[in-house]
């Protein structure tokens, strides 16, 4: 549904993508993660036909970006971070103007556009001027907006920003039903915990080029190395253990006062092994469970990576 080959864009002198490559297929939600500036809104722009590529290609619903940008943008929906709406206009005389532009009949656009406006929470707000709308609701039409065609490729750019939580896990609970019924879907977001929670696979891009990508579950292991596990025992460590006491089992990380922190490929099989070890020495198991590693961790982790290249 969505490819991009060696995708590059520059601007004079500055280069802002280059070499970009992303496949994204029906049903799939990739969240493309990266600092400010970092070359997101380069790429998504270039995919909605909005810039024209410097280098490389680019498809979405098999329409080239290029040659074939007017059906490009017609089978799209795309939410940007200022959704650029007419102060002016009420809710659905805004919809009404894009279903139109879109060759929607006017029947099927207030059809569709009051079961949106209801899902969203808005059902009385249809008919107030998007002037008097607060920055959370504003976002919620451009979403609409971009919804309301029922486009197969969605480009969302911060779609549950200035949202409340309520509203914020609608819009969360929307994506995760577009995406199942098999509609392609790229997500710009800084919320981590959300990335995490919608996407299928990840992109981590900075200085215009991709450095990391995956599954969640590929990136922690990529980026943050082996699950790492943490057993509490009942007694004081003090932050030793005895030597050798765990030798060729695990690679142990930390020891504190009643804890041990360590790293193996194989915990189903050394689990049972180490509590096994520990008990021949004397010390009760308490708990054993693997330490929670995020996607704010990855993240993190590139961003050090970024600085220290500095």
């Amino acid at each position: 549904m969505i490819v991009a080959e060696n995708l590059g864009k520059k601007f004079d002198n500055f280069t802002a993508v280059h070499d970009l490559d992303l496949h994204v297929q029906a049903g799939e939600l990739l969240a493309l993660l990266g600092p400010n500036g970092a070359g997101k809104t380069t790429t998504v722009r270039m995919l909605s036909s909005i810039l024209r590529p410097t280098t490389g290609r680019a498809a979405v619903n098999g329409y080239d970006v290029v040659r074939e940008a007017a059906q490009v943008r017609r089978s799209i929906g795309m939410l940007t971070e200022q959704p650029g709406l007419y102060l002016r206009m009420t809710g659905i005389e805004y919809l009404l103007f894009y279903g139109r532009l879109y060759g929607m009949s006017d029947a099927a656009i207030q059809e569709r556009g009051f079961a949106l406006f209801n899902r969203f929470g808005m059902a009385d707000a249809h008919d107030r001027r998007l002037g008097q709308y607060s920055k959370g609701m504003r976002q919620k039409v451009g979403l609409i907006r971009a919804m309301l065609h029922k486009p197969s490729v969605l480009l969302l750019d911060e779609p549950t920003s200035a949202m409340d939580p309520h509203s914020a896990k609608l819009v969360r609970d929307t994506i995760k039903e577009m995406r199942d019924d098999q509609r392609a879907i790229i997500l710009c977001t800084h919320n981590l915990a959300e990335a995490e929670s919608l996407a299928d696979r990840i992109a981590i891009i900075k200085k215009g080029a991709i450095v990391a990508k995956g599954t969640p579950t590929e990136l922690k292991q990529q980026l943050l190395g082996l699950p790492q596990l943490e057993v509490r025992v009942d007694q004081h460590l003090n932050g030793q253990l005895q030597e050798l006491a765990l030798e060729n089992l695990v690679t142990v990380e930390a020891i504190g006062d009643n804890t041990i922190r360590y790293r193996t490929p194989n915990p189903q099989q050394t689990n049972p092994l180490v509590v096994r070890r520990l008990g021949d020495l004397g010390l009760g198991i308490i708990s054993l469970q693997e330490v929670s590693q995020s996607l704010e961790d990855v993240y993190l982790r590139v961003v050090a990576e970024e600085t220290t290249e500095n």
